[in-house]
C-alpha cells in the first residue's frame, strides 16, 4: 500500500514556536510531509510594509515544522477567473512563493468546485460544448500559470452528497459525471509531473459517500485517465469521530485502488462545553491519526 510513505496532513497554524518539529517527525515516521494551508501570509512586508503576523510567518517557513503548503483560497476559481477570460495568480503566487523560498513542497487547490466558484460560471446557461471550453481554458490556464511548481492539484473537490451520488452543481447538471473525466484528462496534459486528486470530506470511515470516491476512481481508471490519489479532508468531530479501525479499512480500500491518500485538512472540533471528557475524545483522536499514518 501507498498511503503510509505518502500521506500530507494540512494543520491550521495555532501553536506557538518551538513547540516541536512536526515535519521532521512526520519524515522520520516515513511520511512524505506534514504540511500548513495558508493564505498570503507576509505580503505586507514584501510590499515595503512591516509584516502584520511575523510570528505566524516564522512559524509557517520553518521546515521543521511545515514540509509543504497550500494556498488555502488563492487558487480557486472565483479568485483565479473572476471575470471569464481574466486571470489574476496573485494570490496563489504569494503562497507559491513561499514554498519555494523555502523549499517546500506546493500542494494546489483547487481546479472544478461547485463552491467559490465564479459568479458568471454558476450562473450561466451553458451548453455542453461551452461548459466543456469553460473547463478546459481554466484548467490549462491556471496549471499553466503553476506548471512545474505544484507537487499535486486537488482536480476535482467535493462531488459528492453524504449517500454517494453526485452532488447536483453546475458543472454536473450540465455535464453529468463527464465534468470528472474532462478535468482530469485536461489535468493530466496540462502537467504531466503533478499528482492529481480527488478531493472531499467525510471519507474517512466506510460508507455510501467512501463508495462514491472508490466509484470515481475507477471511472477514471476504466477510462484510460491517470488519478493518483484521493484526499480526505478529515473535518472530525471528537465526540463522533471514526474509530482507528474504520479509518484503517477505508484508506486501505482506497490503497487497493492503486491511488495514495491523503489527510488534507485535519482538524478535530469539540463541541461546547468543552470538559475533561470532550478533551480526552480529541486527544484519541489525533492518536488514532498518528498511528493511522505511521502503520
Amino acid at each position: 500500500m501507498r498511503f503510509s510513505t505518502a500521506v500530507p496532513i494540512l494543520v491550521a497554524i495555532s501553536a506557538p514556536p518551538a513547540v516541536g518539529q512536526l515535519n521532521s517527525y512526520a519524515k522520520k515516521a516515513g511520511l512524505k510531509y506534514f504540511g500548513a494551508a495558508t493564505d498570503s501570509p507576509g505580503q505586507r512586508e514584501r510590499a515595503g510594509l512591516e509584516t502584520a503576523y511575523p510570528q505566524y510567518d516564522a512559524i509557517l517557513q520553518d521546515t521543521d515544522e511545515f514540509g509543504q503548503t497550500t494556498p488555502t483560497n488563492g487558487q480557486k476559481w472565483l479568485f483565479t477567473e473572476p471575470e471569464r477570460g481574466v486571470f489574476n495568480f496573485t494570490e496563489g503566487d504569494i503562497v507559491a512563493s513561499i514554498a519555494a523560498e523555502n523549499d517546500q513542497l506546493l500542494r494546489c487547490h483547487t481546479l472544478v468546485w461547485h463552491s467559490q466558484l465564479a459568479p458568471w460560471v454558476e450562473e450561466g446557461v451553458w451548453t455542453p460544448e461551452e461548459l466543456r471550453l469553460i473547463i478546459i481554458e481554466h484548467i490549462t490556464q491556471l496549471m499553466g500559470h503553476y506548471k512545474g511548481q505544484c507537487y499535486a492539484w486537488d482536480v476535482v473537490n467535493e462531488a459528492l452528497n453524504e449517500d454517494g451520488t453526485y452532488r447536483e452543481s453546475v458543472f454536473y447538471n450540465v455535464l453529468g459525471e463527464e465534468f470528472i473525466k474532462l478535468a482530469f484528462s485536461t489535468a493530466a496534459e496540462i502537467d504531466p509531473s503533478a499528482k492529481l486528486y480527488y478531493n472531499d470530506y467525510n471519507l474517512e470511515s466506510p460508507g455510501a459517500k467512501s463508495e462514491g470516491a472508490i466509484r470515481i476512481v475507477k471511472l477514471l481508471q476504466e477510462a484510460g485517465i491517470r488519478i493518483d490519489g484521493v484526499g480526505m479532508q478529515a473535518h472530525l468531530v471528537a465526540s463522533r469521530a471514526p474509530t482507528l479501525d474504520q479509518q484503517t479499512a477505508v484508506m486501505e480500500s482506497y490503497g487497493a485502488l492503486g491511488v495514495e491518500v491523503a489527510l488534507t485538512e485535519l482538524d478535530v472540533r469539540v463541541e461546547m462545553p468543552i470538559n475533561e471528557t470532550s478533551m480526552a475524545w480529541q486527544s484519541e483522536v489525533y492518536k488514532n491519526v498518528r498511528v493511522l499514518v505511521s502503520s
